[in-house]
């Protein structure tokens, strides 16, 4: 008995045919629209709702996040942006031309958050500039949440179109 089969018989190596890949994609994207720049969303409810401390709080955790973000971008932003592209061509490549599914996995899930990224990225500058208290934060914060969301429901919608058109081509049935 060769232990290698045995193990690829009992854990389905195949991406998209996977439970564990759509829990992950779910648990992916809800993590991500609920963290908006690091900032756990119901703390901007909150912060709306009582004001006071939990303002306070809100804009200081806020601050904290956009200078952190503002400071990788201004000291690796160009090492980012050389090596973030090499390797989504690279899962590209990988997946979509040598048709190896965790590639295909993997760029589906990479893919969409550099453009979550690129909005963080705007997000924290505005933050920066002027929109760092009150009502412009919240606004802010909200928008990036809803923009979150709609970067997050299409790329669930092309991952699993492109996961159901994998799993029938697969020629399992």
């Amino acid at each position: 008995m060769d232990w290698y089969s045995t193990v690829f018989e009992v854990i389905d190596m195949r991406s998209f045919s996977n439970l564990w890949f759509w829990i992950l994609l779910a648990v992916f994207w809800s993590s991500t629209s609920h963290w908006v720049l690091g900032v756990p969303f119901d703390m901007v409810a909150r912060a709306r709702r009582t004001g006071g401390q939990a303002a306070r709080d809100l804009e200081d955790l806020a601050r904290i996040n956009c200078n952190r973000v503002l400071f990788i971008v201004e000291e690796s932003g160009l090492w980012l942006a050389a090596i973030v592209p090499a390797i989504l061509v690279g899962l590209g490549l990988l997946g979509f031309w040598y048709r190896i599914e965790l590639a295909q996995a993997l760029f589906l899930l990479a893919f969409p958050m550099t453009f979550v990224g690129l909005l963080s990225i705007v997000s924290a500058r505005r933050i920066r500039d002027g929109e760092g208290e009150g009502a412009a934060l919240w606004r802010r914060l909200r928008i990036h949440r809803m923009l979150t969301q709609v970067i997050g429901m299409m790329s669930i919608f092309v991952t699993a179109l492109w996961g159901m058109y994998q799993n029938l081509s697969a020629h399992v049935l």
